[in-house]
């Protein structure tokens, strides 16, 4: 309990704002707040009781009452005219904790003062007491007020000001009630002692919890703070800083306005309202109330920002309530009668002008909080450490100065008989004028304050990141994507500073943009002329921060579009860094231009994130058009990955999918599939809801469970109501055979399978499905839907207008294994590759950063759900993104796949080269009217696929690139960002590294990590155990080794060279079978051909070509190779006919049916 322990949980320094409630639970703070609550409480209740006793209970005419309570306001101001430069003297030279406790014991002295005077009636003596109390409350303010930076970081100040403030007006509260109530004690004069001494008490012990707030070193100043010629040497250094002493003088107007209100109320009560005392305290409580909630609104307004941007806000606030009250003030005191009556509440229900009254009040006071709260936290910021308390200290001087000066003046008008109406129209008068002044001291915070006000009221602002831009000295070049016409409004209210905003020439005329620039500085520009940028550039060069849109337009896609270089050469030239920053949210406004695209509302909620400074790594030797087009990308790259950093927040998979039918509509199109054309979002989540609660009963939670069922809205029912509940569905491959799906199951210690007879039945599996259910349970999904009732349809179709709290409570944790899949086996066993919510969601984020995709796009999914390409790019990206997907269970028919595609109107396709090149075979020219893209993974692409569908359907194919392991997405190529021969470049977030390989001479072994990485394997040697990634470069991330020998070109683009196990060493030189097929493709792209490698004894491996049909002659691809420069070892030495190729289910070649088949091939010969 001694003060001299250390504070138990010291701040810590974050980019966040920290709220109220948050600081109030440390040890930092709550002693502090607890010991100035009870002070304050203390204050008002002495105050007001014998304010009230000596007013109602004295019997001293109304002249006589009236100077009491002018005396006793000088009096209790007095001390800080007197005290505050000795008392912020004392709080600079010695620890502030120590001068706390004691003043708390001052106040105790104070308050037996106060006893003798209510014991004898003394008058004298009561004004004496408050003299004293006035005194401790001097001499504490500095030291409350310095020691909070001690206590408190700069992202805490406001919210600990705010709170500070709102408790001790929320004391005076209690006290003014308290001090009311006290009265109608049989015995009041020991009711108010017994109270006050108390009160003193448990404050002095709240006090020996505050930490200890010792002086700054080498802070030692005389305390001669007592003389007047010290008194006024404090003051003319505050006034000699203008920053400083236009806060103090703000803060003290606040403090004169209130005092002069404040003094009168009880007076303006009783003499013109003719109001009792209960009415009294209620005026009190308004005004209190108003302060309070005030506070907090400006905390949360401004966020942490310690700025003074709303004080000419709340200036205009108080002046049009307080303009108002002067128009009640004379209301004849009838129509106001019956106030104060027992039924109080019942008549301010009934009176309207009691009503305006009270909203005047408290108007007023809230209009106060905002403009006097900031002040308070600059205050303390602005100051320097070892003189913040004298400054603190100059303030309370000033503020008592002006609080007596208004007392005076006050008092003098009322002797000559000006009424309360007309001293009140007086104050709400001056105070505009002193909004004016403020304005005109800081025009541009005030024209930016308002407007982020409004959109903080209209668009609920948040801005996240900012706090990093506080340490960057000099000018910067902000750089963000663009979304909507009011961005450029939003960045202005929220960026600090002025900075000079890039606006295109066609904007910069067009009539309604006028009146918004007027408000900020702008550089109209004409893109097409070269000499543009060098007008930012001298703007750089001058000091000025410069803001630019790298799209140089609106978004029509939703994502970034193509993003030019000139923000990246301002910054070079200028020799400054970026900020990147992020504009989320208007896009789904009336203001942006996506309607019929995305969902549109006047006011959604508008949040701007900012990254840290950065500067781009450009090479020094490029130049030109080269050096252009590489600060072009790396722009776009730092975009796109911030673009991926703010959508990618922890949640779980059906979480994500509950926001997207929040966003997109409950009413909106989610899934089909051949039996149900269309499905919207409220179905498929009131089927998951009923589905989940009865499966349940058949797994625990994070308990993994088998589910073998075809592409299909059944399917992905089932999956999201088992990750409604967080159970893990194992998706199993049913094209692998009994042996397969046995292993798989073993391998994940699965108990139990979701399967359909009807599945079973139309794709003849009944000997698998006789098989498992030896070992395992199936769990047929006709016999649950049999089981779910009415009630229980009703049941869930209800709670899918609260879904998203109700499933907030079940605590399913992102992190936590969400899914497992199997690798194909084409080169061994199947492993389990366990992946969380984070990494599925993570892949989803990273794809949609770099491709456009919109509520008029529409996903056909042929792909199985047990692949991972299907899983995530057919079906979880489409859900979470507001784009309708259509199921469709085989891609193996090739028929029937591009007759959907042209009857669902699909935009967005997925596949692999064997489902493509089968579809182009197959399909009409105009079956893919409406694609816009198809990509392509899983295996290779081979050049005549992507010309067969550029030839006959006019649509590009963009190969992309990825994992089981990586959910899958590793890179892809995009319509903005593609080369041809390459799978496209690796997404945001993602790190890489090649790892050299013995005997290959280009390239390198792909290590990736990224948030899509999974959590680890399930293996048959050890079943069920989760064998984890290796530890990334970053807590929280592993590693994964593809497997795949790539090169990564200077623009970041992939070429996959082969596969490490598909080498082949032949005499000492590593030769990729992957690079042979390709030779081969190229001289016969008809002929289904494979490569192989093995024994050989003369130069330890052969290449060995397997094919179907009439053998090939070897000569031409031999000439090939030499055309191309490729050495004779890439020429296979044999050539094997085979029956069929064996292919795996997802169209790959089954590489280990393969080997074994040329194994025993070749034995035989």
């Amino acid at each position: 309990m001694s003060h001299d322990t250390p504070a138990h949980d010291a701040p810590t320094q974050d980019a966040r704002t920290v709220g109220m409630l948050e600081i109030l639970k440390t040890r930092r703070f709550w002693p502090l707040f607890a010991t100035q609550f009870l002070g304050a409480v203390n204050d008002n209740l002495f105050k007001q009781a014998i304010t009230l006793l000596v007013l109602y209970r004295l019997a001293l005419s109304d002249a006589a009452g009236g100077l009491f309570v002018v005396a006793g306001t000088a009096l209790f101001i007095l001390p800080y005219i007197l005290f505050s430069i000795l008392a912020g003297q004392l709080a600079d030279k010695y620890d502030k904790s120590r001068i706390t406790q004691i003043l708390k014991v001052t106040e105790i002295g104070a308050a037996l003062v106060g006893l003798v005077g209510l014991i004898t009636t003394n008058v004298p003596i009561l004004l004496v007491s408050l003299f004293l109390f006035g005194m401790q409350s001097a001499l504490f303010s500095p030291s409350k007020y310095s020691m909070m930076p001690q206590h408190l970081h700069d992202n805490e100040l406001l919210s600990g000001n705010a709170m500070l403030e709102s408790g001790a007006f929320f004391a005076i509260i209690a006290g003014l009630i308290g001090g009311g109530l006290i009265l109608l004690t049989p015995n009041p004069t020991a009711a108010i002692g017994v109270a006050t001494i108390s009160i003193g008490l448990i404050g002095l012990v709240a006090s020996l919890f505050i930490p200890k707030a010792p002086p700054h070193s080498g802070t030692s100043p005389a305390l001669d703070g007592w003389k007047p010629t010290a008194i006024w040497q404090q003051l003319k250094h505050a006034a000699d800083q203008p920053v400083i002493f236009n806060t103090i003088l703000g803060i003290s107007w606040f403090n004169l306005l209130g005092g002069v209100l404040l003094a009168q109320l009880p007076l303006f009560a009783k003499n013109q309202l003719g109001a009792s005392e209960t009415m009294t305290t209620l005026l009190f409580v308004a005004f209190t109330v108003g302060i309070g909630g005030g506070a907090i609104l400006t905390a949360r307004l401004l966020k942490g920002e310690i700025t003074g941007q709303l004080a000419p806000i709340g200036l205009i606030v108080v002046s049009v309530f307080m303009a108002d009250l002067a128009l009640i003030a004379d209301y004849p005191p009838q129509l106001l009668a019956g106030i104060g009556d027992s039924n109080i509440f019942a008549t301010i229900l009934g009176t309207p002008r009691t009503w305006r009254l009270l909203i005047d009040l408290i108007g007023v006071a809230v209009g106060g909080a905002i403009f006097v709260v900031p002040l308070y936290a600059l205050l303390q910021h602005t100051a320097k450490d070892e003189e913040r308390a004298r400054i603190i200290a100059s303030s309370n001087v000033v503020n008592a100065i002006f609080i007596v000066i208004g007392s005076a003046v006050a008092a003098a008008l009322l002797q000559i008989g000006v009424s309360a109406r007309s001293i009140i129209g007086v104050l709400a008068v001056t105070n505009i004028l002193a909004a004016l002044y403020a304005i005109k001291l800081v025009p541009t915070l005030v024209i930016r304050g308002i407007f982020r006000t409004l959109l903080k009221l209209l668009f609920r602002l948040e801005n996240d990141g900012f706090e990093q831009l506080k340490s960057v000295k000099g000018p910067v070049v902000y750089v963000a994507n663009h979304v909507s016409y009011i961005d450029g409004i939003i960045l202005a209210a929220s960026l600090p500073g002025t900075p000079v905003f890039a606006v295109h020439t066609h904007v910069a005329n067009k009539w309604w943009a006028r009146p918004f620039l007027a408000l900020v500085d702008f550089r109209a520009l004409d893109p097409t002329n070269p000499l543009a940028l060098k007008t930012l550039i001298s703007e750089v060069k001058k000091g000025r921060s410069v803001v630019i849109f790298p799209e140089g337009r609106i978004t029509e896609t939703g994502t970034l579009m193509k993003v030019y270089e000139g923000p990246g050469m301002i910054a070079e030239k200028g020799g400054v860094p970026l900020v990147p920053l992020r504009i989320d949210g208007p896009q789904y406004s009336k203001f942006s231009r996506l309607k019929g695209r995305m969902p549109q509302g006047w006011f959604p909620q508008v949040r701007v994130t900012a990254e840290a400074p950065i500067k781009l790594d450009i090479p020094d030797d490029l130049t030109g058009r080269d050096r252009r087009t590489r600060v072009s990308l790396a722009l776009y790259d730092v975009l796109s990955d911030l673009s991926f950093k703010t959508a990618n927040k922890p949640q779980d998979i059906y979480q994500a999918v509950l926001g997207a039918a929040h966003r997109f509509g409950m009413d909106s199109e989610a899934l089909g599939d051949v039996e149900t054309p269309s499905i919207n979002y409220r179905k498929v989540i009131a089927g998951a809801e009923a589905l989940g609660a009865k499966l349940t009963a058949y797994a625990d939670r994070d308990e993994r469970i088998g589910v073998m069922l075809p592409s299909s809205i059944g399917a992905a029912v089932t999956f999201l109501a088992l990750q409604a509940h967080g159970r893990v569905p194992a998706m199993l491959n049913f094209t692998a055979g009994a042996d397969g799906v046995l292993k798989a199951t073993e391998t994940a210690t699965i108990k139990r399978v979701l399967t359909s007879r009807r599945f079973i039945k139309q794709a003849k599996l009944e000997t698998l499905a006789e098989k498992l259910g030896e070992k395992l349970e199936l769990i047929y999904l006709e016999d649950i839907r049999a089981s779910i009732g009415t009630l229980d349809r009703l049941k869930a179709l209800a709670s899918t207008y609260n879904i998203r709290r109700k499933h907030k409570r079940r605590g399913i944790d992102p992190d936590a294994p969400a899914l497992v899949l199997f690798t194909s086996g084409s080169e061994g066993a199947p492993k389990g590759v366990v992946l969380s919510h984070m990494n599925l969601l993570g892949n989803c984020h990273q794809i949609a950063s770099r491709v456009d995709f919109t509520q008029r796009d529409k996903v056909l999914n042929a792909l199985p759900l047990f692949h991972s390409f299907g899983m995530t790019g057919g079906t979880l990206l489409p859900l979470v993104s507001g784009v309708p997907s259509f199921l469709y269970p085989s891609p193996l028919h090739y028929r029937i796949v591009p007759e959907l595609a042209y009857s669902f109107n699909a935009t967005i396709m997925f596949g692999t080269d064997t489902f493509l090149s089968g579809y182009a075979r197959m399909a009409h020219s105009y079956d893919f009217y409406a694609m816009r893209y198809v990509f392509a993974g899983a295996e290779r692409l081979r050049p005549e696929t992507r010309r067969a569908w550029m030839d006959q359907f006019g649509v590009r194919i963009l190969e992309g690139y990825g994992t089981t392991e990586t959910a899958p997405v590793l890179a892809v190529n995009t319509p903005m960002h593609n080369k041809r021969g390459t799978v496209g470049r690796l997404l945001p977030a993602m790190t890489h590294k090649l790892e050299d390989m013995p005997g290959v001479d280009e390239g390198g072994r792909l290590m990736v990590s990224g948030p899509n990485v999974m959590l680890g394997y399930l293996k048959i040697e050890e079943p069920g155990v989760l064998q984890p990634a290796e530890e990334g470069p970053t807590p929280g991330t592993r590693w994964h080794d593809t497997g795949d020998i790539v090169t990564v070109d200077d623009e970041g683009y992939v070429t996959i060279r082969g596969r490490a196990k598909r080498f082949a060493k032949i005499a000492g030189e590593m030769v990729s079978l992957a690079s042979v097929e390709a030779l081969v493709e190229e001289a016969y792209p008809e002929r289904e051909t494979a490569v192989v490698s093995a024994a050989d004894d003369s130069k330890g491996e052969k290449i060995i070509l397997c094919i179907t049909g009439e053998k090939l002659d070897m000569g031409k691809i031999r000439d090939i190779a030499k055309q191309q420069g490729k050495p004779e070892l890439m020429v296979p030495r044999e050539q094997l006919v085979l029956d069929e190729m064996p292919l795996l289910g997802t169209g790959k070649i089954d590489q280990v049916t393969l080997n074994k088949k040329v194994e025993a091939m070749l034995s035989k010969d």
